[in-house]
């Protein structure tokens, strides 16, 4: 009996992402939103990952993309943190943003681990049709 239950719990680790993944993946998506209710585009960079850095080239670079993309995030009145789920061997962070204007947008971060820990590899908006929340 004590082997199933430990096979079981064994199972259930491997299944998804654990709690610890969760919230450190939570932080640094709040730490970057934050960074950007700032104008800090230097300290919201570097939570982009090195390739959304190579692409982006510089703080101001991604600054702009962000502002003009990605409004929502840029200057977001709330954030409500969905699922955390794995997708062909990538977490995905699902939130959903209420805008300055009361509009609701639901994205997916897609996470990448480095050596400098969890950083945000890519932002997608998700479909009113693939909306499961």
């Amino acid at each position: 009996m004590r082997n199933w239950i430990v096979g079981v719990v064994f199972a259930l680790g491997l299944a998804g992402p654990s709690f610890g993944q969760g919230d450190e993946i939570k932080g640094v998506i709040s730490s970057q939103i934050e960074a950007f209710q700032s104008d800090d585009f230097s300290t919201a960079f570097t939570f982009a990952s090195p390739s959304i850095q190579l692409m982006f080239r510089t703080p101001d670079n991604f600054g702009r993309m962000v502002s003009q993309g990605f409004p929502m995030v840029w200057r977001p009145s709330d954030v409500e943190y969905l699922g955390l789920r794995q997708d062909r061997g990538t977490l995905v962070q699902r939130i959903k943003v209420t805008d300055a204007d009361g509009r609701l947008h639901v994205l997916d971060y897609f996470m990448v681990e480095t050596a400098d820990g969890w950083k945000i590899n890519g932002v997608e908006f998700v479909k009113q049709d693939d909306l499961n929340v």
